[in-house]
């Protein structure tokens, strides 16, 4: 996702000459291309994230579009005050990228974790929250959130992450990627555990179960109409997520129930329980930890199909 973001950003900055790219002393091989070719638009902030959100903002307000990049809980948690007093109360045209975003840091430990950046930035006034699924998603969700005026924040993975479409796809900001229809159950995905719910998908319909999925890649603002019209067709909706399972996606798709009349779906949330994890090991060990690899959800998935029956 990060090299297919990057890739997409030089593309956008060759035609435009206001767009800014900074970074908080990290990403010198990924970025090196992009600093090279356009370096009037690319400045290395240092660990000062505080400092770079605050620039960004005066950038912004100068008819700039800025994206600051960094690893993870460094471009949000640490500045969260200056992205709040400053990028999202001006309403300010920048673009907050975190790269390695879930438990893509597993070995680094909870400090390296992001996993309660979309809920905290989505309660962010002004502020639209991004995460793609895949290596294509991350480019079109680059050229998109460059084109919506105001704040972003752009949820990546760390590197390395599996193509899912093979196809063209229509990506637009608020609006589902509906992959698969079905009767029986609903898969709602977002950010980088998609492949690993495209694969829970196919041996669901192995075992004979009717599984739709949606890949939810805008967490606000929120496609409530494909929440609103699967809740009249299946009767159970399953979200998946490398996140808190408060605050994120299954959070956003329970309010969006909890305000339907008449008979409503039942929802399953897989996620992260609260707490932090005392675990270390690379992302996919602890993904199977956690209940979210592809056997795990499955697992999940059946179980609570079972229980609604």
């Amino acid at each position: 996702m990060r090299d297919h973001f990057v890739e997409a950003l030089y593309k956008v900055a060759n035609l435009d000459q206001n767009v800014l790219l900074m970074t908080g002393d990290l990403g010198f091989g990924v970025l090196s291309k992009f600093s090279k070719k356009f370096s009037s638009q690319y400045l290395n902030v240092g660990i000062a994230e505080q400092n770079m959100a605050g620039l960004a903002t005066g950038m912004a307000l100068e008819g700039k579009t800025v994206f600051i990049y960094s690893i993870a809980n460094f471009p949000t948690l640490r500045c969260l005050e200056q992205i709040r007093n400053d990028i999202c109360y001006h309403k300010a045209n920048v673009k907050i990228v975190a790269i390695g975003c879930g438990l893509s840091y597993g070995a680094l430990g909870i400090s390296h974790h992001a996993t309660e950046d979309m809920a905290i930035m989505r309660s962010l006034p002004e502020m639209t929250v991004v995460a793609p699924g895949d290596t294509v998603e991350a480019a079109a969700a680059t050229y998109a959130v460059y084109e919506k005026p105001g704040p972003s924040y752009l949820r990546l993975g760390r590197g390395g992450e599996p193509k899912v479409h093979e196809k063209g796809i229509s990506f637009e900001i608020g609006k589902a990627i509906r992959l698969f229809e079905g009767n029986d159950i609903l898969l709602i995905s977002t950010g980088g555990i998609l492949k690993n719910v495209v694969e829970a998908r196919k041996l669901l319909c192995q075992k004979g179960f009717s599984v739709a999925l949606y890949s939810m890649h805008t967490l606000k603002p929120f496609d409530r109409v494909a929440v609103e019209e699967a809740a009249q067709r299946v009767p159970l909706i399953v979200t998946i997520e490398e996140h808190s399972i408060t605050g994120g996606l299954g959070s956003a798709v329970s309010e969006v129930l909890a305000e339907l009349s008449g008979k409503k779906t039942r929802l399953k949330r897989l996620g992260l329980g609260s707490g932090f994890s005392s675990i270390v090991g690379d992302q996919e060990y602890l993904r199977n930890i956690y209940g979210l690899s592809v056997h795990k959800i499955v697992e999940a998935v059946e179980e609570a199909y079972q229980a609604q029956v």
